[in-house]
């Protein structure tokens, strides 16, 4: 299902939910280890994993950025700046699993928007194929969610 987005004062909210059959700690794995996070992101590491500690994301010219971890609790929440925006995910347990939900605040809608949201999209997408030994293709549906975030954002 696509994110919902919801304009609050003059910033917007991208909201993702997936209800996974796994516990938190198994999808909080995902999210900071690094050797499962580069299977789904493979731009994205944890530096220091803390309040106050960084992601690094990897730029396409070898470049490495620092985002600021700004919020933190241990196997339930994860929050770094994206830039001028920021991420923030979320796990919350569940009878037979955990509800893992990414909110992007977004200060300023543009071109790159879209991508963003499709590629947030898959990349929840690819861990709860990962979580279930299955796979996806990244860029075939990255390509099909992009479409639909485009028009999300028209409206």
């Amino acid at each position: 299902m696509i994110a919902s987005i919801e304009k609050t004062g003059e910033k917007y909210v991208a909201r993702f939910e997936r209800n996974l059959d796994h516990s938190a700690k198994e999808v909080w794995a995902w999210l900071t280890e690094n050797e499962k996070l580069s299977q789904w992101f493979p731009e994205l590491r944890v530096g220091e994993l803390r309040e106050g500690g960084y992601m690094t994301f990897n730029m396409p010219d070898g470049s490495v950025e620092k985002l600021q971890i700004t919020d933190f609790v241990n196997r339930s929440l994860l929050e770094f700046s994206w830039w001028e925006d920021s991420v923030r995910f979320e796990l919350n347990p569940r009878a037979n699993g955990c509800t893992l939900t990414l909110m992007e605040t977004i200060n300023m809608i543009t071109d790159h928007t879209p991508k963003d949201l499709a590629g947030w999209h898959v990349c929840l997408d690819m861990i709860g194929a990962l979580l279930d030994g299955k796979s996806i293709d990244r860029m075939t549906e990255w390509k099909k969610w992009y479409e639909e975030y485009v028009q999300a954002i028209g409206k």
